[in-house]
């Protein structure tokens, strides 16, 4: 099964159990989730990896990133690719590439169509990852890509192709259980 099969474009509501989900993200980002409305894609393995947030936080501070990736293990494939400095090397093939140049364009385009839709314009309105004249995050771009399908943004899908199936190998956090609530002990009894 490919990255791409774990949630499909369109993304996958919260699940009937919003509350889980949403305990699934906290437990992969280290930190309560803010402003998601959605899970826009699920690992190969089920859980969320990337939600949708609105574009202003509950105190109306702007928050500019639609899509967010949340998998550990996708976000550290993906900084590998950082690190290994493919974000200059696809900047550079922006000014030799004008149909990857438009096709990033476009890109942008529907990034702020679908976070407009959410909220309106954000002051400024700022673009994501660096669209569309340069990248900048390579976790934007992919996230995108997994939120909305293949072929929309040619940099996040590139990206996919080369950091593979991160769900492969099961779940990137354990479900909560008993044992995990507030004021229970390792065995899962009240203390």
């Amino acid at each position: 099964m490919s990255q791409r099969d774990g949630g499909g474009a369109g993304g996958a509501s919260l699940g009937a159990d919003l509350d889980t989900d949403l305990a699934v993200v906290e437990r992969q980002l280290g930190r309560r989730p803010r402003a998601v409305t959605r899970v826009a894609h699920r690992c190969s393995c089920g859980l969320p990896d990337v939600v949708e947030t609105q574009p202003r936080l509950e105190d109306g501070t702007p928050f500019p990133t639609l899509y967010y990736l949340t998998c550990p293990r996708a976000t550290a494939a993906v900084s590998r690719m950082e690190s290994a400095g493919v974000m200059r090397e696809m900047t550079a093939r922006l000014g030799g590439d004008e149909e990857l140049a438009a096709a990033y364009r476009a890109a942008h385009r529907d990034y702020l169509a679908r976070r407009d839709a959410l909220g309106g314009p954000l002051p400024g309105d700022p673009g994501a990852g660096g669209m569309p004249d340069r990248v900048k995050c390579l976790h934007v771009l992919v996230a995108h890509s997994l939120a909305v399908g293949p072929g929309v943004n040619p940099f996040g899908d590139e990206v996919l192709a080369a950091v593979g199936d991160w769900g492969a190998g099961g779940p990137c956090v354990r479900l909560a259980g008993p044992a995990d609530a507030p004021g229970t002990n390792p065995k899962g009894e009240r203390g």
